[in-house]
């Protein structure tokens, strides 16, 4: 447990949030278009699938910010 704070943290916060405007727009930008036609129920597995992908490396990503390692 770390007693002194770091700027991990803070950075961190910021770099997830720019990660996930630019995973989003990407998402916005070429995912989007390509089921404009389809019913909602269609889009929907697959917009789930896309909100639950990111979630993948937060693990790691967390705990760096809290220890400063990867593992």
């Amino acid at each position: 447990m770390r007693t002194e704070p770091t700027l991990r943290i803070p950075f961190g916060v910021l770099g997830l949030l720019v990660a996930l405007l630019v995973y989003g727009g990407l998402i916005a930008r070429y995912i989007a278009p390509l089921m404009d036609g389809w019913p909602a129920l269609g889009q929907l597995p697959i917009y789930v699938l896309l909100g639950v992908v990111w979630l993948l490396p937060l693990k790691r990503f967390l705990i760096w910010m809290e220890t400063g390692r990867w593992g």
